[in-house]
């Protein structure tokens, strides 16, 4: 069955134009029955109609349709637009521009949804800030005032004050350094030094600054077996360094007594380097691994406040590895452990 479903403006004023003209010449033809005359007929008034037909549909139809795909845009029309506007527009059928608009409305749906979940996530920043800076505050606000109505003239108490009130301080202050860093991130303030280093030298580095940390839990930190060949990488040493600190102290943290912290490299295609730090603590619960990267976002609130940190530690991870433009990611399951991963440019030739 013949179908107008896809038809251009063009085809469509010539099919119109046809259907009209055909059986006016007819009815000519039946009451002069000269050939010529029908014919003639025939041409003028399919071209008439034609014109009228096209003219009418590009300067009605069409218009309301350039309005609307000027509204989805939300732009000054270019040149280049306007040109699109005046000769590719009209060449499209009704369907492809229903496309065109549905297309913009599932993008627009989609945009919404990315909004709605940024907000929700931002009210939970600001909520979380709030608590991580009331904190601390509320404690020196505390002490301060105990010391000034009399404890200060008390030997027995007031250097203990004071010591809780410079260690609320210096929490206040690593809170501060940690989201100034997170900002000059993002905002790829924070410039890259590469070099090449062997990435189990640096491991062992950090296993060694973080050694009286693990012996209080008994926890062993080893280099996996078969890891052990020195596999070289190619990026900021010291960033790097932030980044295994962290996830090592997490594992220290959140890792059982007398367990074990193993770390891992492997060399995936001859580009990147894998590198992994694995414990067998009491791992995350899976609705938590699509935002444990987020900013204050902690899965167990009680616990995590008594183990101390900012909650900035992985979020600032996430960055400094993204500046090395690779990615990271985290595999766990509770009871089992949690492994945290990422990748880095493998050695460059000098």
């Amino acid at each position: 069955m013949f179908s107008t479903k896809n038809l251009s403006p063009q085809q469509l004023s010539a099919i119109t134009a046809f259907i009209i003209a055909a059986p006016i010449s007819a009815a000519i033809y039946y009451f002069h029955p000269v050939w010529y005359v029908p014919v003639l007929s025939f041409i003028i008034i399919c071209l008439g109609s034609y014109r009228m037909i096209l003219f009418m549909v590009q300067r009605f139809v069409y218009r309301k349709i350039k309005l609307i795909y000027k509204l989805i845009y939300q732009t000054k029309a270019s040149k280049r637009e306007e040109f699109y506007y005046k000769n590719i527009l009209p060449q499209k059928s009704i369907d492809e521009v229903r496309e065109d608009v549905e297309t913009w409305a599932e993008q627009r749906k989609a945009e919404i949804e990315v909004l709605k979940k940024n907000e929700v996530y931002r009210k939970e920043f600001l909520q979380n800030l709030s608590h991580e800076l009331k904190t601390p505050i509320f404690a020196i606000q505390g002490y301060v005032d105990t010391l000034i109505n009399g404890a200060l003239e008390n030997p027995e108490v007031n250097m203990k004050f004071l010591n809780s009130t410079s260690r609320n301080i210096d929490r206040l202050v690593n809170l501060l350094d940690d989201l100034d860093e997170i900002s000059k991130l993002e905002r790829g303030e924070q410039q890259l030094y590469k070099e090449n280093f062997v990435i189990q030298e640096l491991v062992k580095d950090v296993y060694e600054s973080l050694l009286i940390k693990a012996e209080k839990k008994q926890i062993r930190m080893v280099i996996k077996k078969g890891c052990e060949v020195p596999l070289s990488v190619f990026a900021d040493k010291e960033k790097i360094r932030q980044v295994l600190i962290n996830l090592v102290e997490n594992a220290i943290k959140y890792g059982k007594q007398n367990g074990t912290i193993e770390a891992s490299a492997y060399k995936i295609d001859g580009k990147q380097i894998l590198i992994e730090i694995s414990d067998d603590g009491n791992g995350i619960a899976e609705e938590h691994l699509d935002r444990i990267f987020e900013r204050f976002y902690r899965t167990d609130l009680a616990r995590s406040r008594k183990v101390g940190g900012s909650g900035l530690g992985l979020a600032i991870c996430k960055h400094i590895i993204e500046a090395h433009n690779q990615a990271m990611h985290v595999r766990s399951a509770i009871d089992v452990g949690t492994t945290f991963g990422f990748t880095l440019e493998s050695k460059k030739d000098q």
